[in-house]
């Protein structure tokens, strides 16, 4: 085994904590099976051109337990329940693009399609380290930017989106499949 002094810069990439600023975020439109394969493929690059997000927040999931009190036993019981998602919020400078504002609208007008989406976290290389999927998102939310003349800030929008659920793809879970482990 190679200890980490010894694999040099790249071992230390590999073992290093993530950066929490390097990432990318694409949106899939699911209505067509062809196009939504097709999208998830050109992701990163998609992403890049669109524009990229300064924070994204949300990416929380709670167990809720149930209790269990066996008769003649102090011991209470905890059995898995139901699970929830945190609403995912995304904020970017305000750009030409009105995708996110397009995709929010439409919602309004009641002609509006749920997005998949992929959460990408990138190491100082830019090699994709983790990518998380949320399933089934429609916004719920967009939020224009606070304008005020007396100050030089960038103009940000946000958008808030549910979704029905979390799905987390990394080297470390493709090992943990592989081997039958939980990965830590």
């Amino acid at each position: 085994m190679l200890l980490p002094q010894a694999m040099g810069n790249v071992g230390r990439a590999i073992l290093d904590p993530l950066p929490g600023y390097n990432f990318t975020i694409a949106l899939i439109d699911v209505t067509n099976a062809a196009r939504a394969v097709a999208t998830i493929a050109s992701a990163a690059i998609e992403a890049t051109l669109t524009g990229g997000f300064s924070e994204c927040t949300g990416l929380e999931s709670t167990m809720q337990p149930e209790e269990f009190r066996e008769g003649g036993n102090t011991t209470v019981l905890r059995f898995a329940q139901r699970v929830t998602w945190a609403n995912i919020r995304l904020k970017r400078g305000v750009t030409i693009s009105d995708d996110l504002w397009n995709w929010y609208f439409a919602y309004v007008q009641g002609r509006g399609h749920r997005r998949d989406g992929l959460i990408t976290i990138q190491n100082d290389l830019h090699v994709p380290f983790k990518v998380w999927r949320f399933k089934r998102g429609i916004p719920v939310k967009w939020s224009g930017p606070s304008l005020n003349a007396g100050e030089s800030r960038i103009a940000v929008e946000e958008i808030e989106i549910a979704h029905e659920g979390l799905e987390l793809y990394s080297p470390s879970s493709g090992i943990a499949q592989v081997t039958g482990g939980c990965g830590f």
